[in-house]
């Protein structure tokens, strides 16, 4: 069987029938992780390497390590969290910038213990991901949706839709004025404030939490000042300087999503040396500029940003490798639905892709996705739900 929580693992010696006493100290033992660091000096890439096999772990290095060829490398440690705990403790008067390593791995270890709790507070309304993973519904008031073709451009419809998804168990309506779609052109502030303002107005009296997809500050705060809670931004905070401190003063939740280049440009050719990293990188980026400005922790998701600068292969690598981003410490949240990945696997057009939908959102809940961004709410919710449930079945139901 595969033990992958604090949790599983104390159920487990539960049910052993192992001493109470005893649980804390096995679970450390029981709970592996792999971390990865990368262009580690020889000198420290060597020490690495013996304190872990005196550990009783390991540390992966690239062979010119063990020769003394090469000058650096990329490593990966193998262990449990008792023995990366008395790691820490080694390194913490050692050169070559290991004593810096032992504070990182020290953040990593409580970054971990962090992600099990999953408690948000988005302008005071508490989102509490450790029960079960939320549905985002897309709600696009734009003629160019590549979805819905414009279909909610008019308010009176939009809201309409909005309602719907609410009765099928949307948690989330997440509202976007301009289509990012590939090859989109930027619309102007004034036209994304027209579309967008008028349906969170009239949405802010229900319960769900309401969702700005934008980039722009200025849009950004006029939502929530409307009555949004979140803002869903596709730049992971690089396109517009203004809008974490915004964030940050406001309270309002924050979506950090990876992308490569800009709607306009993101699909010509985007090109990765090592996909994963660099998603990971970026996104650990955007959460550093984040909490700089004064963000909370509480506050934050993150989206490896299917679709947005991705070759088709690349989004599916994302989705089955999806739970490496675990170690940013936040929820993470994933949006799929109906893209063209789907269609290039499955050979189908936008309106055919609820099957392959389904798949990409229960692969997701299962490798650790906590909100679910979709367009076929009441379908998705169940099979969230179901994905859920076997993902965290522990044999005590």
């Amino acid at each position: 069987m595969g033990i992958e929580t604090d949790y599983q693992a104390k159920e487990e010696l539960r049910r052993i029938g192992v001493d109470p006493r005893a649980w804390e100290s096995l679970a450390q033992k029981a709970l592996h992780l792999v971390v990865k660091l990368e262009k580690v000096s020889l000198p420290a890439a060597n020490i690495l390497k013996q304190e872990m096999l005196s550990l009783g772990g390991d540390a992966a290095v690239a062979k010119g390590v063990v020769t003394g060829e090469a000058k650096s490398s990329d490593l990966l440690l193998l262990g449990n969290l008792r023995q990366l705990n008395k790691l820490i403790t080694k390194l913490k008067d050692q050169p070559f910038g290991l004593n810096l390593l032992a504070q990182q791995l020290q953040g990593l270890i409580e970054r971990e213990k962090k992600r099990r709790r999953w408690l948000l507070n988005f302008c005071g309304r508490v989102v509490d991901l450790s029960l079960r993973p939320y549905i985002m519904g897309v709600l696009n008031v734009t003629p160019d949706s590549f979805s819905n073709g414009g279909r909610y451009i008019d308010p009176e419809r939009a809201l309409e839709r909005a309602h719907q998804m609410i009765e099928e168990g949307a948690d989330i309506i997440d509202i976007g004025g301009e289509s990012t779609r590939p090859g989109a052109d930027p619309v102007p502030l004034s036209e994304e404030l027209r579309r967008v303002i008028p349906v969170v107005e009239r949405l802010s009296s229900q319960e769900v939490i309401i969702s700005v997809d934008t980039y722009k500050s200025e849009v950004a705060q006029r939502a929530i000042e409307a009555g949004a809670h979140l803002i869903n931004d596709i730049s992971g905070l690089r396109f517009d300087p203004k809008m974490a401190r915004m964030i940050a003063e406001t309270g309002a939740g924050l979506v950090i999503m990876h992308i490569k280049g800009r709607p306009k440009d993101m699909q010509i050719n985007p090109q990765y040396d090592d996909l994963m990293g660099e998603i990971y990188s970026w996104l650990d980026q955007g959460i550093q500029l984040a909490l700089q400005a004064g963000v909370a922790e509480a506050k934050i998701v993150v989206d490896p940003g299917i679709g947005f600068g991705k070759r088709p292969k690349d989004n599916l690598v994302i989705l089955r490798r999806l739970d490496e981003l675990k170690g940013l410490g936040y929820p993470i949240l994933i949006g799929p639905s109906r893209k063209s990945f789907i269609g290039e696997v499955l050979g189908l057009p936008v309106g055919e892709r609820l099957e392959g939908t389904a798949a990409a959102v229960a692969l997701g809940v299962a490798r650790g996705a906590k909100i679910l961004r979709v367009h076929d709410v009441r379908q998705m919710r169940r099979v969230a739900q179901m994905a859920y449930a076997i993902a965290e079945a522990n044999g005590s139901l």
